[in-house]
């Protein structure tokens, strides 16, 4: 911000610095994920890189249509139930208005993952994008995506030769970057979306693209100036694409470190939680045999009537949770829809608490945590009492006078002591 403050598309010097700062950024997100720089495309964030990919997906559908003569109608795309808004709310929108049809495919309730043979059974003739992605937010389960790129592969080629267009394949890796492995040789996808704040960078995003204009087709959202080879122009945030640079390099030096002690730090906090609730009353909702989870995540719920997310969050003095994605706090206490669709009953759904460790989360921030949580349940279940106590038959009355009385005796100890 001092020494590189210039407009990077400048011939100043410090125009120059800031637009090598941009250009060694890039390099180290293409580290970072065993792509190449100009596979790099920067954004705002998670939310515009999606939008762009499913924006490119339907327009470059329209233009194969036109130049083969062939009208095969709407485009369609394929998703999971599970996705991220910035998935699900562009697809209902674009099928609001006509101008793209889309199918989510439920998860299954044993895997808490979409399954492959499930998403490929969705695919149609129009069908131009699949979009899943790499780690869910709320649950953590890990999705087959590599397996999904390698299935549309083999696909394709039956669908060249039958003239049908091409199937693209985007994972949204905001959750997993940071905290596992990502190689986009390895997804084999044509996009991935960065987000920067998802592994201790700055709150902008990025988007892979497989040889964008080329291999993997791409079109702008916004027109202007040119930056970014034009496929998001606007005067680039130098500072916030630096932070990201340096955030990748961290990733790209000590993923796996950070995997083993967040892993370490979750297990210890799953541990604790059974201790001191009992296995009875806990529910791991991200719990689902044969299938691999997030390192740092741990969705559960403290079974009981009255014990809902929110209330018992309310009830903490230092833990920093939320019940869901944090994009969706305003939705009072109706039950996730991702646990819903993961097969979570709703009583259990409703009781829900999202606990993300991090690279700095020591056991003793656990201890606390959970300490917290425990006092929140206690005062929670005192109160649930006390009005149980309150309803029953001539008690209301009783409980009344017996308070006035107190309240009497009160004052005169005061005024007494006044």
């Amino acid at each position: 911000m001092c020494q590189a403050w210039g407009n990077p598309s400048s011939s100043h010097p410090t125009g120059k610095k800031a637009k090598e700062l941009i250009g060694c950024a890039r390099e180290s997100l293409a580290r970072m994920l065993g792509g190449r720089p100009e596979d790099i495309i920067f954004t705002s964030g998670g939310t515009e890189a999606n939008n762009m990919v499913i924006h490119t997906a339907c327009r470059h559908f329209h233009e194969n249509q036109r130049g083969t003569g062939d009208n095969r109608g709407t485009p369609h795309i394929v998703t999971s139930s599970v996705e991220h808004d910035s998935i699900r709310l562009p697809l209902e929108q674009l099928g609001r208005e006509g101008l793209a049809e889309a199918t989510f495919v439920p998860v299954s309730p044993l895997s808490g993952q979409a399954e492959v043979d499930d998403v490929l059974a969705a695919v149609r003739p129009n069908t131009c994008l699949v979009s899943l992605m790499l780690a869910n937010n709320e649950t953590g389960i890990i999705m087959p995506v590599a397996e999904l790129s390698r299935r549309i592969r083999a696909l394709n080629q039956r669908r060249t030769a039958e003239g049908l267009p091409r199937i693209l394949v985007h994972t949204d890796a905001a959750q997993m970057i940071g905290k596992g492995r990502v190689d986009v040789r390895e997804l084999g996808v044509d996009y991935l979306t960065i987000v920067g704040h998802k592994f201790h960078g700055p709150r902008i995003g990025a988007l892979y693209a497989h040889g964008p204009g080329t291999t993997a087709p791409l079109h702008p959202m916004l027109f202007g100036g040119g930056q970014e080879r034009s496929f998001r122009p606007g005067t680039e945030n130098t500072p916030m694409i630096a932070g990201l640079g340096q955030a990748a390099e961290l990733v790209s030096t000590n993923w796996e470190a950070y995997e083993a002690h967040m892993q370490d730090v979750r297990d210890y906090l799953e541990a604790r939680l059974e201790a001191s609730f009992g296995k009875q009353r806990i529910h791991f909702n991200s719990h689902f045999k044969g299938s691999k989870r997030l390192c740092n995540t741990c969705n559960f719920s403290i079974l009981g009537p009255g014990l809902q997310g929110r209330r018992v969050l309310a009830h903490c003095k230092v833990l920093l949770a939320s019940v869901g994605a944090a994009c969706h706090s305003e939705k009072g206490d109706r039950p996730s829809p991702v646990l819903l669709s993961c097969g979570i009953p709703p009583e259990v759904a409703q009781n829900a608490l999202r606990l993300s460790v991090g690279r700095s989360t020591a056991r003793a921030d656990v201890d606390r945590a959970v300490q917290d949580l425990m006092q929140a349940v206690e005062q929670l279940e005192r109160d649930q009492a006390a009005e149980t106590l309150e309803s029953l038959p001539g008690h209301h009355t009783a409980g009344r006078a017996s308070i006035a009385n107190s309240t009497c005796s009160s004052r005169k100890q005061v005024s007494g002591q006044l």
